[in-house]
C-alpha cells in the first residue's frame, strides 16, 4: 500500500513530467542541434547535387555551430540515397538533398518512395534543360529544329541521359506539347550530359536536352549551340538563349531540381529552426556567388510550396513516362 508521502511524491513527479511536456517543444528547439548533422546526397561526389549540398552544408555549419557531414549514398538510380534519407531517424540529425528523380523512380517501379515520403524543408535549386545542337548544325533556331522533326519523324536522334531519365522526359514532354509523338526523336541512352555533348560535337547525335550549365563547356569551346531553354524565364547566366515560350508559344517547362528534406515525422520544433536557416543560406551572398559562377539556377520554396512542387512534378512525369511506355505503375 502506498503511503501518503509516496502519493505526494508520485504526484509531484507527474506534475514535473507534465511540466516538461508543456515545455518540450521549445526545449528541443533550443537544444537542437547538439551534435553533428548528416546530409545525405543520393548522387556521386563532384556532381551538381553534391556541389550544391556541400555549399548548403557549409552555411548551415556556420549557422548552427555543428559539423554538417555530407555523405554520398549512390546506387540504384538514386534509390539508395533517397531511401537512406526517408528511413533515417526522424530527429533532425539526418537530412538530405532530394532531387527531381523522386517523382520518377516510383513510376519506373524502382521504389515506393515519393515526395510524400519526406518532411519537405526547402526547394533550393532548379536547372531547366536547354535544347542543344552542334555548332555547325543546319538548325539555327528551335523553329528550324521542329520543322525538321515534323518533316522526318524518327530521323533525328536525341540524348542527354539514360533511358527514361530526366532529360529524356524533358524532350518527350516537349514533343508532346507541340503536337508530336514522344518518340519522334529516338533516344540514344548515355551515361550523362557530358558524354552526350561529346557525342553531339562528334556528329553521332543531332540534339541534346540537358541543363545549359552542363552543356556550357562545349558551348564555350564553340562546339555546340543552345537554341532554347525549357523554363518560364531566360537563365541570367545565358541571357541570349530564348525560352520555348518565346520561340514556339508552348508552355512546356521542366527542370532538374534539388531540395532539402528530412524523414517524415521530424518535430516541428526542429523544422522551425532549420527552415529559416536554409532561407538565410539561400539568400546569402556566398550561396548566390557559388551558384552564379556555375550557372546553377536558384529558387526558393518553403515547405508547403516545395511539397506542391513535388506533387505537380510527379503528375507531369507520370503523363510523359506513360507515353514513352516506361511507366510500370
Amino acid at each position: 500500500m502506498l503511503k501518503r508521502r509516496d502519493v505526494i511524491k508520485s504526484g509531484a513527479a507527474a506534475a514535473t513530467v507534465a511540466g516538461l511536456g508543456l515545455k518540450g517543444a521549445p526545449a528541443i528547439a533550443q537544444a537542437w542541434p547538439s551534435r553533428p548533422i548528416t546530409m545525405v546526397v543520393p548522387w556521386g561526389a563532384g556532381g551538381g547535387t553534391d556541389q550544391t549540398a556541400r555549399i548548403v552544408g557549409t552555411l548551415l555549419e556556420k549557422e548552427f555551430g555543428q559539423p554538417v557531414n555530407v555523405v554520398n549514398r549512390t546506387g540504384g538510380s538514386g534509390v539508395v540515397g533517397h531511401s537512406a534519407i526517408a528511413t533515417a531517424a526522424a530527429d533532425g540529425y539526418t537530412i538530405g538533398m532530394i532531387t527531381v528523380e523522386i517523382g520518377m523512380m516510383h513510376w519506373q517501379g524502382l521504389t515506393d518512395l515519393k515526395g510524400t515520403s519526406y518532411t519537405p524543408l526547402a526547394l533550393m535549386n532548379a536547372d531547366p534543360p536547354g535544347v542543344q545542337v552542334k555548332a555547325d548544325s543546319p538548325y539555327k533556331s528551335v523553329k528550324d529544329l521542329v520543322a525538321a522533326i515534323k518533316a522526318n519523324p524518327g530521323k533525328l536522334k536525341g540524348s542527354g541521359t539514360g533511358q527514361g531519365g530526366i532529360w529524356h522526359v524533358a524532350l518527350a514532354g516537349w514533343l508532346q506539347a507541340i503536337g508530336l509523338k514522344a518518340d519522334d526523336v529516338p533516344w540514344v541512352p548515355s551515361n550523362g550530359a557530358a558524354p552526350a555533348m561529346q557525342d553531339l560535337a562528334a556528329g553521332g547525335i543531332d540534339v541534346v536536352t540537358c541543363s545549359v550549365p552542363e552543356a556550357r563547356a562545349m558551348i564555350d569551346a564553340g562546339k555546340a549551340r543552345s537554341l532554347a531553354v525549357m523554363s518560364p524565364q531566360r537563365n541570367p547566366a545565358f541571357p541570349n538563349v530564348p525560352t520555348l515560350k518565346e520561340e514556339l508559344g508552348t508552355d512546356w517547362t521542366l527542370a532538374a531540381w534539388r531540395g532539402i528534406a528530412a524523414p517524415k515525422g521530424v518535430p516541428a520544433a526542429v523544422t522551425d529552426r532549420i527552415v529559416p536557416a536554409l532561407k538565410r543560406a539561400h539568400d546569402s551572398a556566398t550561396f548566390k556567388d557559388f551558384m552564379n559562377q556555375r550557372g546553377f539556377g536558384m529558387v526558393w520554396g518553403e515547405p508547403a510550396a516545395f511539397a506542391k512542387h513535388m506533387a505537380d512534378d510527379d503528375a507531369k512525369m507520370g503523363v510523359v513516362m506513360k507515353a514513352l511506355g516506361i511507366a510500370k505503375t
